[in-house]
């Protein structure tokens, strides 16, 4: 679990994001979520001030606006259904060009459509601005439940090895004829599929041992978790998005 394991959002730079230790990074991305959620749909200002704050991180950790915008058109299925609650909401309805939409749908697909978008630009900033490795690292630091560490730290150890696997089984088949772009030959496809599994298994088997008979107990070494871990400071610094956050989903459910 070395450098190397980067994943593709990870962006490389040197800002005060990137430096704050990940533990506290996660907590704010996901108090800062919640807030967002429980804000009530109408108060229309405070999601543009939720859209202030993820601005001001993006612009602390140096991470370009076009950037986020072509990584959240992961939300685009969430977009369309936003855009299709108007025509298909009941109740009290509205004419606006000629068109007859649904009070509670535009209200709706506004919920989404803010809500998801917002969600989403957090998460691209927490994956912007920390490495796999330290997103591990941050959850154990957590104490999240270790069966999810250690799912996640033999899938980062091992999903290359088992890209190159199935890179090179494909070529294999190539070789002997096969064509994967012909629905006749799925079962050889399939058949691949079954064999990467049962490696993929017995692999994972065989490390697992290796690494318990080596003293492995479910847990990051300790070296890993003491080292660089978040103080007061890091804590306090990181707590301002989220409590501005906090401060305006109460004010709008006050207002409400």
């Amino acid at each position: 679990m070395g450098a190397g394991h980067a994943h593709v959002l990870y962006q490389d730079r040197t800002s005060p994001v990137h430096r704050l230790p990940p533990e506290v990074k996660i907590t704010a991305m996901v108090v800062f979520t919640l807030a967002v959620v429980a804000t009530p749909r109408e108060a229309f200002w405070a999601f543009g001030g939720y859209a202030v704050l993820v601005l001001l991180v993006a612009t602390l950790a140096r991470i370009g606006l076009r950037w986020l915008a072509t990584r959240a058109v992961i939300e685009l299925p969430f977009v369309l259904f936003a855009f299709a609650l108007p025509f298909l909401g009941h109740g009290e309805r509205v004419v606006w060009l000629g068109l007859e939409l649904s009070v509670d749908g535009l209200y709706g697909g506004w919920n989404i459509l803010a809500k998801g978008t917002l969600g989403v630009l957090a998460s691209l900033l927490l994956a912007g601005t920390t490495t796999m490795r330290d997103l591990i690292l941050g959850l154990d630091r957590l104490r999240c439940p270790q069966i999810i560490t250690q799912i996640a730290t033999f899938m980062l150890r091992y999903l290359d090895v088992l890209v190159g696997e199935a890179r090179r089984m494909r070529v294999a088949r190539i070789s002997r004829g096969d064509d994967p772009r012909f629905l006749w030959q799925l079962r050889g496809f399939a058949a691949g599929v079954g064999a990467l599994f049962l490696r993929a298994f017995e692999r994972g088997e065989r490390v697992y041992l290796a690494m318990v008979a080596r003293g492995y107990q479910g847990r990051m070494p300790g070296a890993w978790r003491t080292a660089g871990a978040a103080t007061t400071r890091h804590w306090l610094v990181a707590a301002t998005v989220p409590l501005a956050a906090t401060g305006i989903a109460a004010t709008a459910l006050v207002l409400g």
